[in-house]
């Protein structure tokens, strides 16, 4: 981990969790980008710390790598303990998965632990993780909390059950919070990518692009793609969609009761694939 001397940045910190070489790293590097001091976080610490080390000489910008296991509640502990050292985290986005196979399992096949270790990693690392950062939001009435989902957060598929549960959960998880806390000025959002993330370059610019302007109190629109839309901070739940990947195409916006829905159309048409975040 690099120096933990508190951070003066007057926007706060940027925790991102789950991040790998495409869309974690295209995440922490926007925010780093926007002049966030950005602290990464996941298992593999050597990959991570270069990671923070491009990032950081790239964007001239503050990174530090923390090692985390979401799986672990006293990993998580000790790597917020890092994290809150830093300063007040603004933004927190959860990007960790334990990864799955790309071919289906039998359900006779799956081991308990395995499948317990897909809930830890998927939703009760979140539920943890959230648990860090929520107090410092409500006392500062701002914040913004980022689930990142995929396929398996709207629909079970056959041979994916644990990644589909631990999926589910987390968009649960997700509604509850946004619920709760979106009276006291945090924003919570559930950005469900319904395809593949391409390599780093295509990650960086499009997909994270939720992730920002979601936080940053914009919306992507067909006319102008930085247009304002200050509903959503006042939405008790706001749920992005992606279908398909490639270049963006159009998009759409629609309220299902208090929950707003971006839907993103790609180039390449909806695939059935799994998708698995980094």
């Amino acid at each position: 981990m690099r120096s933990m001397a508190s951070s003066s940045s007057s926007k706060g910190i940027a925790a991102i969790v789950g991040v790998g070489p495409n869309l974690g790293r295209s995440i922490a590097r926007k925010f780093a980008h926007e002049g966030y001091v950005v602290a990464i976080l996941a298992r593999d610490l050597g990959r991570l710390s270069r990671f923070a080390d491009e990032i950081a000489r790239e964007e001239k910008a503050q990174v530090f790598a923390i090692r985390i296991d979401c799986s672990d509640s006293r990993s998580i502990r000790e790597a917020f303990e890092g994290v809150l050292s830093l300063g007040f985290v603004e933004v927190l986005v959860y990007n960790a998965y334990q990864p799955v196979p790309w071919h289906p399992s039998n359900f006779s096949d799956l081991r308990v632990d395995s499948f317990e270790k897909s809930l830890a990693v998927s939703t009760v690392g979140a539920f943890h993780c959230a648990q860090q950062v929520l107090p410092g939001m409500v006392e500062r009435g701002r914040g913004t909390i980022l689930f990142t989902g995929c396929s398996a957060s709207l629909k079970g598929i056959a041979g994916f059950s644990e990644l589909c549960c631990g999926k589910f959960a987390l968009r649960a998880l997700s509604q509850c919070l946004a619920r709760e806390f979106q009276p006291v000025g945090v924003h919570v959002a559930h950005i469900i990518i319904d395809g593949v993330v391409g390599p780093p370059r295509l990650a960086s610019s499009h997909a994270l692009i939720a992730f920002w302007l979601i936080h940053s109190n914009q919306i992507l629109s067909s006319r102008d793609l930085f247009c304002p839309f200050r509903a959503l901070k006042k939405a008790a739940f706001m749920c992005c969609v992606f279908h398909g990947y490639g270049i963006i195409q159009r998009f759409s916006i629609t309220r299902l009761f208090s929950t707003y829905i971006l839907i993103v159309e790609l180039e390449i048409e909806e695939t059935s694939s799994v998708c698995l975040l980094g």
